[in-house]
């Protein structure tokens, strides 16, 4: 319970306290009575004034985010007028005038600027976060290579880093990546570690829409000169999203002060750790990273807190998957909170002279403005350079559909219709598709019908033969 002296107007610590209360685990927040319990009253003639101006105030999304719909009550306590405020613990993190405040010893806390204290703020209201959810895999189902990357990354950047002495499963517990499910009180790896650092297999299986579409496209307009479609971990996502950036920007020479840059490396940091880290990863919006000749662009699923262009000036950071920054923060891929639009304005202007765009709403969309010398193929257009292309279109066809057969051998752990199967892969011919993965996964025994009597009955689904290891 806290004590306002408020007499005759709303003050503004009443709000930073609503804040707080919100945050935490709620409270009662009583006008007209002083610190030390003495009560003074509210003017009679301010009651209903006060009333209305706390109502709007709170219902204002730029004073208080989200807004709160509360209504203070009154009491008549020794013949003096009281109003009282019943604060209820909020599901999301409330911010008054874009600042975050937390309860502690009876007291409002500003920890905005404390990235710990707001992740761990965000933290506590896990159970609105998708990546929080608590799955039935368990370590074996992880890589260790990539833990083991994580942890020669943060110490990389920090010599004595906490993360160097732990094991494997101290350093998802203190990352957040190992949760109770509150519902069955059972432990276990959540969906934010399984992005990380999950095997491929154990990704699909519980997040088949994950993937994310890398285009080149500025001769072949109608479809593309040059594509990575990444269906993997977050970590190996964001290394093949930024060589893919790197193979077709160009990368001239940016001077920051006396320092010489790379302004394209900076840029592309900002918008695939952003596009990783803040997606929403239960919708099966596929995510797009985009290369054209006068703009780059990413495209995410998006929990949305608006809609419309957001402003450098007035812009309010929101972590949407707290456990997944964290990570990225720590080995370095992501900075604080809202350092990424600060960024890419900084560096945009130095590589292309441009603004970029950050358009919010259900499909998160950073769109970069490029000159036509980003993207323009320097050195001979024929010859040696003809062998070039059909060499890596080769490569990139057989690359392709080793991914796809994997794609598809793991999403068939369950039986699944072609149609099922065709829709995932994001193919609309079903026959070319049968043609040129389904037939040779059959023949080779790696696929099975399940009704293999009548191949062509509209029941039939396929499913994956999973070989047994003699002595398992």
């Amino acid at each position: 319970m806290e004590f306002k002296k408020s007499t005759t107007e709303i003050t503004k610590d009443v709000y930073d306290t609503v804040c707080s209360f919100s945050n935490r685990d709620g409270g009662t927040i009583v006008l007209g009575v002083k610190d030390n319990g003495e009560i003074l009253g509210i003017a009679p003639d301010a009651v209903d004034r006060m009333k209305k101006d706390f109502v709007t105030s709170i219902n204002n999304g730029q004073k208080i985010n989200p807004p709160l719909y509360l209504r203070p009550e009154t009491y008549t306590v020794n013949g003096r007028t009281l109003l009282v405020i019943q604060v209820p613990s909020g599901s999301q993190v409330c911010r008054h005038h874009g600042r975050i405040f937390d309860r502690s010893h009876e007291a409002d806390i500003d920890i905005t600027d404390n990235s710990d204290m707001v992740y761990q703020l965000y933290a506590r209201k896990s159970g609105s976060y998708f990546v929080n959810k608590v799955t039935r895999f368990q370590m074996e189902d992880l890589r260790p290579d990539l833990i083991e990357r994580a942890r020669a990354m943060t110490a990389s950047r920090t010599a004595n880093h906490p993360w160097k002495s732990l094991s494997d499963e101290e350093l998802l517990r203190s990352a957040g990546l190992i949760l109770k499910d509150p519902e069955r009180q059972l432990e276990g790896i959540t969906l934010a570690a399984i992005l990380l650092f999950g095997k491929d297999s154990t990704i699909l299986s519980v997040l088949p829409q994950h993937k994310t579409d890398a285009i080149f496209r500025v001769e072949n307009v109608d479809r593309y000169d040059d594509r990575d479609v990444i269906i993997t971990n977050l970590l190996e996502t964001y290394d093949r999203l930024i060589a893919f950036g790197q193979k077709h920007l160009s990368d001239p020479f940016v001077q920051e002060g006396v320092q010489s840059i790379s302004a394209r490396d900076r840029i592309l940091r900002e918008i695939c750790s952003n596009s990783l880290a803040h997606r929403d990863f239960s919708s099966g919006y596929v995510a797009k990273f985009l290369i054209e000749r006068d703009r780059l662009y990413t495209e995410n699923a998006n929990r949305s807190h608006g809609h419309g262009v957001l402003h450098l000036s007035s812009f309010e950071p929101y972590a949407k998957n707290p456990p997944i920054s964290k990570v990225f923060r720590e080995i370095g891929l992501a900075d604080e909170l809202g350092s990424g639009m600060r960024n890419t304005y900084k560096y945009t202007k130095l590589y292309s002279g441009g603004t970029p765009e950050f358009i919010e709403g259900d499909v998160f969309r950073t769109v970069v403005p490029l000159t036509s010398i980003a993207v323009e193929r320097v050195g001979p257009q024929d010859g040696i350079q003809v062998k070039t292309q059909v060499k890596t279109q080769v490569k990139t066809q057989v690359k392709t559909q080793v991914l796809l057969t994997d794609q598809i051998l793991a999403f068939c752990l369950e039986p699944r219709s072609k149609a099922e199967i065709v829709e995932h892969c994001g193919y609309k011919n079903a026959k070319g598709f049968t043609k040129r993965y389904l037939r040779p996964l059959l023949d080779n025994g790696q696929l099975k019908m399940t009704i293999p009597d009548k191949p062509r009955s509209q029941h039939q689904k396929y499913v994956t033969i999973q070989k047994v290891v003699p002595g398992n």
